[in-house]
Order: structure tokens, then sequence, then C-alpha cells
């Protein structure tokens, strides 16, 4: 089960958009490693504005994401992709339906 998760807002910079969307895509390969990370998804919000959305089962599996390799990446790649620095809200997972 998940009780807790982050929500990252992404704004891409102009003519970046394509290049969001393949970190994202590789950063898939990078959470896989994390044993912790129950659910992650990238997402698309609108034309420039990307999301990353995932889950743990508790703080440690949280804090653990935060400072593994996606994480990183995130980082080390926010001023080139990105026109404002990423949004990153710790949230508490009320309810979730998950594969068993």
């Amino acid at each position: 089960m998940v009780k807790v998760a982050l929500f990252v807002r992404l704004k891409a910079k102009p003519g970046k958009e394509k290049d969001v969307e393949s970190f994202l895509l590789g950063g898939l390969r990078l959470v896989e490693e994390e044993p912790a990370t129950t659910a992650w998804f990238g997402i698309r919000l609108g034309p420039s504005t990307f999301g990353i959305f995932d889950a743990f089962p508790d703080e440690a599996g949280r804090q653990a994401h935060l400072s593994g390799k996606v994480a990183a990446a995130l980082m080390a790649n926010a001023a080139e992709l990105f026109a404002e620095p990423p949004s990153i809200e710790k949230v508490d997972v009320l309810a979730a339906k998950l594969p068993s």
C-alpha cells in the first residue's frame, strides 16, 4: 500500500518540450531500480507543462527516491530544460488502486 507521494510540476523552456519528454521517458529506466517506488508516472499536463507523480509505502521510500538517480538527473538538467525550477510537492495518499 502507498501512503505518501510526490507531485513534481515541470515547465519546459520554449523549444525544449521534446527534450523534457525524452527526459521523462528515460527516467523510467532509472526509477525501476528503486524498490520503494511503488508507482511512478511521467505525465504531460499541457503543451509545455509536464509532471512526475510517484508513490511510496512510507517516508523512508520517498526520501530514498529524493536522494536517488532520477532526482539527481532532474536537478542536473533543470537549468537547460526548464523555464523555472521544478516544483516538488510532498503529498499524502488518501486512497489508491494499484495492480496486485
